[in-house]
């Protein structure tokens, strides 16, 4: 007996054979994110004629809605209940239909802010897949678009064919970057199948294009009961092989059909709570095998590479696609981490924040060389963007437990913005400084509901807590006064070395940084979703002389060899002001300073 995880086989038959397995997506992959089934469209949409048809009848609907075919049957045109007969009864133009079905396919404001009718973790896991070229044919029986903006969204545009006469017509699926084939149509095409007749006989187009992919390619299923699907159910039985092998999810393969299917070409049947659970853990699996095989040299040369495009400005877009490509890799692999683990304690979260610095650093690496090297700033704009672009990586959860798991994928974000700031403290580039704390921006849908600036949203306090930091495993057992900021200076002690050599100017030019991000915090507290000054260790006892905190000397030095251009004079007020905030600052700052 095997004694492997399925999704372990499935993991190191994609990562070794990118684009042989295929999808087969069903209504459970949608349903997670707030999307009706086509019956369930159906059955409420009996029910809203059934109250207009009867007005004065309080009953009608809900009568209706307990047997939707009765009341067709008693109020229909003698057609069969189904989603093309009932659509056309009820609006009989294109238009009419189009905005009769939006309310159920398309999010208004508060469904988009509750994270309802858009991509879910499943569909960004299956984009990222695709991205990749793990996946290029995705089969779903859904009418809804999820996955197709979830492929837009990635920037891979899927080639998609709802109708069985497009067929013939569409570019063949090993020329294509990826094409969904919408078996049942999509949400606007009176053609959709939705009754057991429609689904119990597919045209001939649908047959030959089912068997090709039985045949020839491997088989991911995902939220597909195979109940009320005959015609496609008979297609995967009539397979003549399996080349590759059959996957299915456990949740949706408890059907005698599916029970049936999977025995019938050997399937392995994939233990997962959910399509989003499938997904995410099947595209970390995946980026576990990546790191094993990623060249050792990879980081230098795209370093080299960087070096070489930064002064050029016909490689502007190199420049660009390289760095954008890293930044992509590190902002998947952030959004891919799973936020279902039960019983989570300090050993795995010291896990899970190893695993983002790990899979940072080669960007640290890149990051720094840009910044410390594009000393008139014609890039800034590109730094600005790939912090914005790791910001993205955290989601929306749904739970207060899950937020606080995913609050940790801003680590790499909190990483690339505190490597950039003191690089860019170092080298007196205030003016980028200043850019990363304010453009960059995060929507905290569970919060405030704003878009805080980079300085609030990548607060110390707000990825990971201090307790927890300071029940990592890796201090074995000793505490720190101010846990964020000394596991910062630990994580980006190596890439930042070989510009900070010497242990007391690292700890110096991250205390400067430090200083600046407090002051930045300070006179920006009152917007909305701000945070408090943060503590570190640019407060502790030893900082402190006589004339006051060594960081606040350093900004001073800096203060008296500024022009007017500065770009620090708009948050300080002017030449005769600034002093009130400084004191102002120094006074929250004392409260912070501990004693060890």
């Amino acid at each position: 007996m095997n004694a492997l995880d399925p999704l372990v086989m499935l993991a190191a038959g994609m990562h070794a054979q990118p684009g042989v397995y295929a999808l087969l997506l069903g209504s459970g992959v949608s349903t997670g994110a707030g999307m009706p089934t086509g019956w369930g469209v159906v059955s409420d949409l009996v029910r809203r004629a059934a109250a207009a048809a009867a007005p004065d009848d309080p009953d009608a609907a809900a009568r209706a809605a307990a047997d939707p075919e009765a009341w067709w049957a008693e109020h229909g045109d003698g057609q069969p209940l189904g989603y093309s007969n009932l659509l056309a009864a009820l609006a009989p133009t294109q238009a009419a239909r189009r905005d009769l079905l939006a309310g159920f396919f398309e999010p208004s404001e508060d469904d988009a802010e509750q994270g309802l009718k858009v991509p879910g973790r499943a569909h960004r896991a299956i984009a990222e897949m695709v991205k990749r070229g793990l996946v290029r044919v995705i089969l779903t029986t859904n009418f809804d678009r999820l996955v197709e903006r979830a492929l837009e969204d990635a920037g891979v545009p899927p080639q998609v064919v709802s109708r069985p006469e497009a067929v013939a017509g569409m570019t063949p699926l090993p020329h294509a970057r990826t094409t969904v084939v919408k078996l049942h149509g999509d949400y606007a095409d009176l053609q959709s199948r939705n009754t057991v007749e429609e689904l119990s006989e597919y045209p001939r187009e649908w047959q030959t294009l089912l068997a090709r992919v039985a045949d020839e390619y491997g088989l991911v299923v995902s939220g597909w009961s195979a109940d009320w699907d005959v015609a496609l159910v008979r297609a995967l039985e009539e397979a003549p092989s399996r080349r590759y092998p059959l996957y299915w999810d456990s949740r949706s393969s408890k059907g005698e059909a599916a029970r049936r299917l999977v025995a019938q070409h050997g399937g392995k049947v994939v233990a997962a709570e959910s399509a989003d659970d499938l997904f995410g853990r099947l595209t970390a699996s995946v980026h576990a095998l990546d790191r094993l095989t990623d060249p050792p040299l990879t980081t230098a040369m795209a370093v080299t590479r960087l070096k070489r495009y930064l002064p050029d400005p016909v490689r502007r877009i190199d420049l660009y696609d390289l760095v954008m490509d890293h930044v992509g890799r590190v902002a998947e692999r952030a959004a891919a981490q799973d936020l279902s683990i039960p019983g989570l304690g300090h050993p795995r979260m010291q896990e899970m924040v190893e695993d983002r610095r790990t899979d940072t650093e080669p960007l640290i690496r890149l990051l720094i060389t840009g910044v410390a090297h594009d000393r008139r700033g014609e890039h800034a704009d590109l730094w600005v963007a790939a912090l914005q672009r790791l910001i993205q990586a955290r989601t929306t959860p749904t739970t207060a437990v899950m937020n606080h798991l995913d609050a940790a994928r801003h680590y790499p974000a909190l990483l690339a913005l505190r490597a950039m700031g003191v690089i860019a403290v170092h080298t007196g580039n205030d003016a980028l400084l200043l850019r990363l704390f304010t453009e960059p921006q995060y929507r905290d849908r569970l919060g405030s509901n704003t878009s805080v600036p980079a300085v609030h949203a990548l607060h110390e306090w707000k990825v990971v807590q201090s307790e927890i930091i300071n029940g990592f495993p890796r201090w074995e057992g000793r505490r720190w006064l101010y846990p964020m900021s000394h596991l910062i200076r630990e994580d980006l002690r190596e890439p930042l070395r070989v510009w900070f050599p010497d242990d007391d100017d690292y700890q110096r030019i991250f205390d400067a940084y430090e200083y600046r991000s407090a002051l930045a915090i300070q006179v920006t507290r009152n917007a909305p979703g701000a945070a408090k000054v943060p503590d570190g260790e640019y407060v502790y006892e030893g900082r402190w002389t006589d004339t006051g905190l060594m960081a606040e000397r350093d900004f001073l030095a800096a203060l008296d060899r500024a022009d007017d251009d500065w770009p620090w004079w708009p948050l300080l007020g002017d030449r005769d002001g600034y002093q009130l905030v400084l004191d102002n600052l120094r006074q929250v700052l004392l409260q912070l300073q501990r004693y060890g």
